[in-house]
C-alpha cells in the first residue's frame, strides 16, 4: 500500500504529453481491465470505454474540447460514455449473464432483478443517465489509481462538449453518451508548468472525519 500511495503522490493531471511516447499495449489493457473489474451499482457495468488512438478522430475531438492539447498529443484517448437509459433488455442482459457466469439461479438476486425492472425503466431516462454517468465516474477513479500504478500519466477532462463528441463517436446510436475523457500518456517534462510543482490537498484532519 505504501508503493501505491508514493505513485499517486507522484501522479497529477498532465498538462503536456510528450507525444512520441506510446504507452505499451500491455500497460494500457492493464487500465481498462482495472476499469472492467471496478465496482458499479448492483453491477449493472452501465457505461463503456472507447479507446481513441485515430489521428483523425481525435483531431475533431480537440476543437470541442476547448482545443486542449492532451487530446491529440497524449498516447490514447480514452472516452468514458454511459448508457443513455435503463432499459428492460439492458438490464436483463447482466442478470443473465450473472446467472450463466455462475451457473445457477438464485432466488434473492432474481427478486432483485424484478425489484430493478419495476423501477428503473419507468424513471425518466435522462434521471437514468446522470445515475449511469455516476457509475462512469467510479471507473474514471479506478482507471487514474490503474494508471498511476503503471506509472502511465493521465489527465480527467470534462471539458468538451459532449453532444459533439457523441456525434462525432457515433455514440447516440449505440444508447451511450459521453461522460468525461482520459488521455493517457507519457509526460512532456519540459514543456508542462505543474510537473514539478508540489502536490496540493487538504489536510487529513480537515478532510477525514471519524464519527465514532
Amino acid at each position: 500500500m505504501s508503493d501505491l500511495i508514493q505513485k499517486l503522490q507522484w501522479r497529477y493531471a498532465t498538462k503536456k504529453f510528450n507525444a512520441a511516447k506510446v504507452v505499451p499495449q500491455e500497460k494500457v489493457d492493464k487500465i481498462l481491465e482495472a476499469v472492467r473489474l471496478t465496482a458499479t451499482s448492483s453491477g449493472l457495468q452501465p457505461y463503456e470505454v472507447l479507446v481513441v488512438t485515430n489521428a483523425e478522430i481525435r483531431e475533431k475531438i480537440k476543437p470541442v474540447a476547448w482545443n486542449q492539447a492532451q487530446v491529440t498529443e497524449s498516447s490514447h484517448l480514452l472516452v468514458f460514455a454511459a448508457w443513455d437509459n435503463y432499459t428492460t433488455e439492458r438490464i436483463n442482459m447482466m442478470f443473465d449473464l450473472t446467472n450463466d457466469v455462475r451457473g445457477f439461479k438464485n432466488e434473492g438476486w432474481e427478486n432483485y432483478r424484478n425489484m430493478l425492472l419495476s423501477t428503473y425503466p419507468t424513471r425518466d431516462a435522462e434521471i437514468n443517465f446522470q445515475h449511469a454517468a455516476r457509475q462512469a465516474y467510479i471507473g474514471l477513479g479506478t482507471a487514474l489509481i490503474a494508471a498511476a500504478e503503471q506509472e502511465v500519466d493521465s489527465t480527467p477532462m470534462e471539458g468538451f462538449d459532449p453532444a459533439a463528441v457523441d456525434e462525432i463517436l457515433g455514440l447516440r446510436a449505440k444508447g451511450l453518451r459521453s461522460v468525461v475523457i482520459l488521455p493517457i500518456g507519457y509526460r512532456e517534462v519540459e514543456g508542462d508548468w505543474l510537473v514539478n510543482l508540489k502536490k496540493v490537498r487538504r489536510p487529513t484532519e480537515q478532510f477525514v472525519t471519524e464519527v465514532k
